[in-house]
């Protein structure tokens, strides 16, 4: 049996307040809106009660934010792709954030466990003045368990049309990539966290916030396999590689409160679902 489930989430600015409606298909929600941070900005976090996808699901999520709306999403824990009889299990997420807009998009990682077949892809589009803080993280397997990512493929797909893509695949046969010096040497955690912007950032804003990005590594265990770029005027990339996820999303976690202040003046308020 396959599960298909989708999920649309609307936030909009309404008297002051950020508040989102939505609409699902299948076993995919939303809980309630939490406003640890006051009223202007939303967080909620999704729920899949499956727990996971195995071949032949798919989740699509969208999520559009109206003119000075900010929403904050996450995950109460891991995205799980269960091994396949060769079958795609597949999630596509869009973001639509209109002018002025601003959006956090903070799941937890997808764990890819030995024999799966996925895909994982992530759409954005920004209107000018939009502003978009997010991150990916991808664990190979369940390392500390015994459970290491022996069999399967993964297609990572994270896109701003006509800005940015970055699309890569995972064959866990491929002992060169996962093993060389040149690919992940050994590492099981791939991840990354981004702000993209509808509207080209001015030098000095982006220099300041590669500055504030390259200050959090100078002090990080993961230094040697982390590094932060601005492949153009729109947005700004930290990648790292890790043995497993803690360290790199300590680290993730690090520079997202590091580019809140820098980048939008805005103190780091944990969402709840971390701390509990």
């Amino acid at each position: 049996m396959t599960w298909n489930a989708s999920l649309s989430l609307d936030y909009t600015l309404e008297a002051d307040r950020c508040v989102v409606r939505y609409v699902h298909n299948g076993p995919l929600r939303v809980l309630q809106s939490l406003y640890p941070e006051g009223y202007a900005v939303c967080h909620n976090v999704l729920v899949h009660p499956p727990g996971g996808l195995v071949g032949g699901d798919t989740l699509d999520i969208r999520v559009t934010a109206a003119t000075g709306a900010h929403g904050l999403v996450t995950t109460p824990g891991a995205t799980r792709f269960y091994r396949s009889e060769g079958a795609s299990a597949v999630q596509r997420t869009h973001l639509r954030l209109e002018a002025g807009a601003r959006m956090e998009w903070l799941p937890l990682e997808a764990i890819l466990y030995s024999g799966c077949v996925a895909e994982n892809h992530l759409t954005f589009d920004l209107a000018p003045g939009a502003e978009l803080l997010g991150w990916d993280v991808t664990a190979l397997g369940l390392p500390n368990a015994d459970q290491p990512y022996a069999r399967g493929t993964f297609c990572q797909h994270i896109e701003m049309p006509g800005v940015w893509l970055e699309r890569g695949s995972i064959d866990a046969s491929d002992t060169r990539l996962l093993s060389s010096p040149a690919g992940l040497a050994g590492n099981t955690c791939v991840a990354s966290i981004f702000f993209a912007t509808g509207s080209p950032m001015g030098r000095e804003r982006r220099e300041m916030a590669l500055e504030s990005a390259r200050q959090v590594l100078q002090e990080h265990p993961l230094k040697p396999w982390a590094g932060v770029t601005s492949p153009n005027h729109q947005v700004l990339v930290l990648r790292v590689l890790a043995p497993q996820v803690e360290p790199a999303m300590a680290l993730l976690k690090n520079v997202w409160s590091t580019w809140r202040g820098a980048l939008w003046n805005m103190p780091a308020t944990l969402p709840r679902i971390w701390t509990m």
